[in-house]
C-alpha cells in the first residue's frame, strides 16, 4: 500500500511564532509516525519579498530548523531540507509556467491578499506573481498527497492542482499527483494586536523562542472586547483573541467554558483572564524553549542535518523530475 507523502515548509523571515505551532508544527510532530514527510526551508519563496537582504534568510535557516526540532519535529523520521538545495525545482517550475495564465495567477486570492498586506502597489516582483507555480514544484516534486496549510493557503493548493491536472492531460501521464490539504483545528490565530493574522511582518506575534517575561509582556498588552472597559461590563468572547488563543492552547476546557459565561454575564475583568493565559502558554512553551536552547548549542550539527536531509530530498525530486522530462519528450539522455 502507498504510504502517504506530506510536505510543508516555512519562509525563513524569521523565527516562529504560535501561529505555525497550532497551524501546521503540531500536525507535522504526529504525521512523521505515519507518513513519509517532506519539511521544507523556503529561503527561495523567502527572496521573493526579502531580495535585498539575503543574509536575514540565511541567519533564520537555522533559527527555523531549531524551532522544528524543540515543537518535536525529529530528522530521523522526517527529512528536512534547503530549498535552494533542491536543483530539480526551478526545472520543474520553468516547465509548469506554461500551464499557467498570468491572469490566473494576478487572481489568486492569497497571491492578492500578500501583495496589499506587502504594500507592493504597481512593482510587484516577477518572482513572488509566480510563486503560486514555484510551490506546485515544490509540492509535486516529492508527490506529495498531504500539505498541511492555514486556511488562507487553500488556494495555492487549488491552483497547483490545476496545474497538475493540466500537465497529466497534455502529456498523457499520471507522472504528477494532486495534493490534498489538511487544514488545523485552529487554522489561524490573531495577532496580539486584533487587527489581522499573527505575523512576523506585522510585528503582532508571540514566538515559539521568545523568554518567559517577553511572553508576560506581549499578553499582558493583548487586544481585548473594547468595549468592556469595568469589570461589571460584559464582554464579548467571539472573535476576542484572548479567548481565540485560550480555545487554541488551554486543556482544561471545562474550566474555559465557565470563564467564558462569566465574561460574557460580566464581573470577570480582562486581567484575570489575560492571567489564565500567560499561565497556559507558558506551560505549553517552556519546554519547547528549553530543547531549543540545547539544540542551539551545537550550530554545526544543525547545518549538517540539513544538508544530509537536501540530499536525501534532491534524490526524491529528481527522480520526479526524470519522469516529467520523459512524459514531455526531453529525455535526451
Amino acid at each position: 500500500m502507498h504510504k502517504k507523502i506530506v510536505l510543508t515548509g516555512d519562509r525563513p523571515t524569521g523565527p516562529l511564532h504560535l501561529g505555525h505551532y497550532v497551524g501546521s508544527l503540531k500536525n507535522r510532530v504526529i504525521l512523521q509516525e505515519t507518513c513519509q514527510q517532506f519539511v521544507m526551508l523556503a529561503d527561495v519563496q523567502a527572496l521573493t519579498d526579502n531580495f535585498h537582504q539575503p543574509q536575514k534568510i540565511r541567519e533564520n535557516i537555522l533559527e527555523v530548523a531549531l524551532d522544528y526540532l524543540a515543537v518535536g519535529i525529529d530528522s530521523k523520521k522526517t527529512t528536512i531540507f534547503i530549498q535552494s538545495l533542491i536543483r530539480a525545482l526551478p526545472e520543474l517550475t520553468m516547465y509548469y509556467l506554461n500551464f499557467v495564465t498570468w491572469n490566473r495567477l494576478k487572481h489568486n486570492p492569497t497571491v492578492k491578499q500578500e501583495i496589499v498586506q506587502k504594500n507592493f502597489g504597481e512593482s510587484v516582483p516577477a518572482g513572488f506573481m509566480i510563486y503560486p507555480v514555484s510551490q506546485t514544484a515544490d509540492i509535486t516534486a516529492f508527490r506529495a498527497d498531504i500539505v498541511p496549510v492555514g486556511d488562507d493557503q487553500l488556494p495555492m493548493i487549488e491552483q497547483c492542482n490545476e496545474i497538475v491536472r493540466h500537465f497529466n492531460r497534455a502529456y498523457n501521464t499520471q507522472v504528477l499527483v494532486e495534493a490534498k490539504a489538511m487544514v488545523s483545528r485552529v487554522p489561524r490565530l490573531p495577532g496580539i494586536d486584533g487587527k489581522a493574522k499573527m505575523s512576523k511582518s506585522l510585528g503582532n506575534a508571540i514566538y515559539l523562542s521568545d523568554p518567559e517575561d517577553v511572553i508576560a509582556k506581549k499578553v499582558k498588552g493583548m487586544y481585548t472586547d473594547p468595549n468592556h472597559l469595568r469589570v461589571e461590563d460584559p464582554g464579548q468572547v467571539e472573535g476576542n483573541p484572548v479567548f481565540v488563543y485560550l480555545d487554541a492552547f488551554d486543556p482544561d476546557q471545562e474550566n474555559l467554558a465557565e470563564m467564558k459565561a462569566h465574561y460574557q454575564r460580566g464581573g470577570l475583568g480582562d486581567s484575570v483572564v489575560k492571567k489564565r493565559l500567560n499561565e497556559v502558554l507558558q506551560a505549553e512553551l517552556e519546554p519547547i524553549r528549553l530543547r531549543r536552547q540545547e539544540f542551539a548549542k551545537d550550530p554545526g550539527a544543525i547545518m549538517n542535518l540539513l544538508l544530509e536531509g537536501s540530499d536525501k530530498a534532491s534524490e526524491t525530486a529528481d527522480a520526479t523530475l526524470r519522469d516529467a522530462r520523459k512524459a514531455m519528450c526531453l529525455d535526451y539522455r
